[in-house]
């Protein structure tokens, strides 16, 4: 389905109270994250993929210049599309399935995994979250989380990132590695439920299996 532009894409459990996992993807969706998570093992779930974001936008908690010559700037409209999330898109999922899921949780790679974590501050309806290859290098994100109130955060927070993703010339990617290992040891010394996963190369491989992974990881923390 189709809601305000974004296309919904449902992956429906065998069990109709089983946990329903909303991931934003930059692609559009073709089924081949959740044949991953099936693939290795996942306990059963729903998956909801929404594709047809404006990216740099809606994932973006705050407004940024460019970060290199060839970039566009983000435009920090994640408060606008959580409402829309949270109001419209998440409630039409619930009515299609016909099931109230007794969990709700969010997953997201790259600027949607920063998102992921974004959104965990401003809501109460998530019970865990996957940030994939997070963008923990947007700038004064590492401040704003480390100085949020954690009594409010989830439970269960996986983090990953490949171990090539710091190695570039652009200096404010480089800091990927750096911000995510501080917030995911900030979050657990808090009390927190973290887990932070190093895999093999940059940020553009493997992404559907990272992403696998990190629903798996929240899946099976939360059972």
């Amino acid at each position: 389905m189709t809601i305000q532009g974004k296309t919904v894409n449902i992956f429906k459990a065998e069990n109709t109270d089983a946990p329903l996992v909303i991931l934003n993807n930059y692609m559009k969706s073709n089924g081949e994250i959740y044949k991953k998570c099936r693939e290795l093992g996942c306990p059963d779930f729903t998956l909801v993929e929404i594709s047809g974001l404006n990216w740099d936008d809606d994932m973006s908690p705050w407004p940024i210049p460019p970060i290199s010559e060839n970039d566009t700037p983000c435009g920090g409209k994640a408060d606008e599309y959580l409402e829309l999330l949270l109001k419209e898109i998440i409630p039409a999922v619930k009515t299609e399935l016909n099931a109230e899921p007794r969990t709700v949780m969010l997953a997201g790679y790259s600027l949607a995994g920063l998102f992921a974590l974004y959104a965990f501050t401003k809501c109460d309806l998530f019970t865990a979250v996957a940030s994939c290859s997070g963008s923990m290098w947007f700038p004064d994100f590492e401040e704003y989380i480390t100085k949020y109130d954690t009594t409010k955060l989830p439970r269960a927070i996986y983090f990953s990132l490949g171990d090539r993703e710091a190695h570039t010339k652009n200096k404010i990617l480089q800091t990927v590695e750096d911000h995510t290992r501080t917030i995911e040891k900030h979050l657990a010394k808090n009390g927190i439920n973290t887990v932070f996963e190093l895999n093999k190369g940059n940020h553009f491989q493997q992404g559907a299996l990272r992403t696998a992974k990190g629903i798996k990881w929240i899946l099976e923390e939360s059972k």
